[in-house]
């Protein structure tokens, strides 16, 4: 992957949000988040099931209203889309319920009039070679076929900006492998920006350039994939008693085996922290996936 801007300085981002936050019924969803999805970039956001995923792609897409902070869709103020950003958008809902008293070719037939880029030899080719029923109503497709009509629908519009809440959920394994060879070359080709949200942490290695970590509402980690694998590491301190909190620190836990303590850390500008260079500390590599971990236990 080519490199990208630096995504928290991106003041022209397809897909912004600055101090986002919401509430539910006395619960907090999203606390001050700030996002910023670099143009050109295939952005994965990752976070356990209630981490709030869905609530800020629904905020970022204008769907519900933040109770504070603001969101910006291709320039536009999320809550008040231009008919240009809506041509330029491609929106697939963790649930593509909509419109499920028609069948397929009709629900086809009466979107495309409202996309100028429409690839209608995309829509026959996918069509076909997933099998897909033109004559059946939506409302009687498997959860399955309904998300691949959802996802054929939002990647004909051609769109310059692809949103996809948990696009693979209800995908087998040869439809989702289908689904990632079509966001990359999306990506690749025709330079589409790219947000989606998974729990699958394959899933995001294979396509992604860039990750968020979304956990308890707080966006604690965004950075170009390559980077995070390099700037996140596990620091074991030795020791019984509880470590003072230290610069850097996303997680922690006791280990009663080892003696001591691990810790997820996270360099600052460029360094380690200092905890790092004590008697009997020692840092070890994390994978993605054992990052993901750490952080969301």
């Amino acid at each position: 992957m080519n490199a990208m801007p630096n995504w928290n300085q991106d003041h022209a981002a397809p897909l912004r949000g600055d101090r986002l936050s919401k509430r539910y019924d006395g619960k907090t969803v999203l606390r001050d988040v700030d996002f910023a999805l670099p143009e050109g970039a295939v952005l994965g956001l990752i976070g356990r099931n209630g981490a709030g995923k869905s609530t800020l792609i629904r905020i970022l897409m204008g769907l519900i209203e933040a109770d504070s902070g603001a969101a910006t869709v291709l320039g536009d103020p999320a809550l008040a889309l231009s008919d240009a950003t809506k041509e330029a958008l491609g929106y697939v809902p963790q649930q593509p319920d909509a419109l499920g008293w028609l069948r397929v070719d009709e629900m086809f037939a009466l979107v495309r009039p409202f996309y100028p880029r429409w690839d209608q030899d995309f829509v026959d080719a996918q069509l076909a070679r997933a099998r897909l029923p033109r004559d059946r109503t939506l409302a009687k497709l498997s959860p399955g076929e309904r998300q691949q009509v959802a996802l054929i629908r939002a990647l004909a519009v051609r769109p310059r900006l692809l949103v996809l809440d948990e696009p693979a959920a209800a995908l087998d394994p040869v439809a989702r492998r289908e689904l990632l060879r079509e966001i990359a070359l999306r990506a690749g080709e025709s330079g589409t920006s790219v947000l989606f949200s998974t729990h699958i942490v394959s899933d995001l290695e294979r396509v992604a350039s860039h990750v968020a970590f979304l956990h308890e509402g707080r966006l604690l980690l965004q950075a170009p994939l390559d980077d995070l694998k390099e700037r996140c590491a596990r620091l074991w301190l030795p020791g019984t008693g509880a470590p003072p909190k230290i610069e850097g620190e996303l997680a922690r836990r006791p280990q009663p085996a080892f003696g001591g303590w691990s810790l997820v850390v996270e360099q600052r500008d460029g360094r380690w922290p200092a905890a790092a260079q004590q008697p009997g500390a020692r840092l070890e590599a994390l994978g993605l996936e054992d990052l993901f971990v750490e952080i969301a236990e």
